[in-house]
């Protein structure tokens, strides 16, 4: 029984990283002391102890302890041991190597499944779709497989940016890059905007935050759905 948040970004304009969330945090990770973190996606190549420590002064504000999964001999025992689970963004092609060098993408999966409390944001919202073929970032390593954890049966565009008629830029947008997606691969996108992320509790599926998303299906036009919407049927 997934219990789990699925959010575009850690950080919104003006905001201090997850601050936005921290209600939804609050009520994930209610009872819960300390926070098993995954540092492997590692923004601008920081090293896991200082995006650790990052991470632990942002879980500071709502009481909760962070410890690095890096830190522990044997990865798989921490995650079957964790209270709750948080993946950070960072580069996706790095933490999917990382997951399965490490051999913990199918611990992973089952703490989640086993209803350990999830948080994912960016790289670490790319994981729970089907593969990561979706993602924005560069290819830096070449991991061993695309197939992610699959916590839904989607996959997931984080920081979906909307086409500016204004822009000088004529290079393809985030809904052409998908549509090219679609040309090979049939599972639905969904594009989270900024401040936006899924809530799943077992197999229901709900749009939070303030925004829209967008959903992609194969050969279909792209739609939009309100936040408070259940996204079940897809799943």
């Amino acid at each position: 029984m997934a219990n789990c948040i699925i959010a575009s970004t850690s950080t919104i304009y003006g905001s201090q990283p997850l601050e936005y969330l921290n209600e939804a945090l609050t009520e994930l990770y209610s009872g819960i002391d300390e926070i098993l973190f995954i540092p492997y996606a590692r923004p601008g190549g920081i090293t896991h102890d200082e995006y650790t420590s990052s991470v632990a002064k942002a879980f500071n504000k709502i009481n909760k302890r962070i410890v690095g999964i890096h830190t522990f001999s044997n990865p798989t025992e921490a995650l079957k041991n964790a209270q709750g689970i948080f993946t950070g963004g960072g580069n996706t092609f790095l933490l999917v190597d990382q997951l399965y060098r490490n051999k913990v993408i199918e611990p992973l999966k089952q703490a989640i499944h086993s209803g350990t409390p999830y948080l994912g944001t960016s790289a670490g919202s790319n994981i729970c779709g089907l593969t990561m073929q979706t993602t924005n970032d560069m290819p830096i390593v070449y991991p061993p497989s695309f197939k992610t954890l699959g916590i839904v049966s989607f996959n997931i565009n984080p920081h979906y940016l909307d086409p500016n008629p204004s822009s000088t830029h004529k290079g393809e947008t985030r809904e052409t890059r998908i549509k090219e997606f679609h040309r090979l691969n049939p599972q639905p996108v969904i594009g989270l905007r900024e401040g936006s992320w899924l809530h799943v509790n077992d197999q229901e599926i709900v749009l939070k935050g303030k925004l829209t998303a967008r959903i992609f299906e194969q050969n279909k036009a792209p739609y939009e759905i309100e936040p408070e919407s259940t996204l079940s049927e897809l799943n």
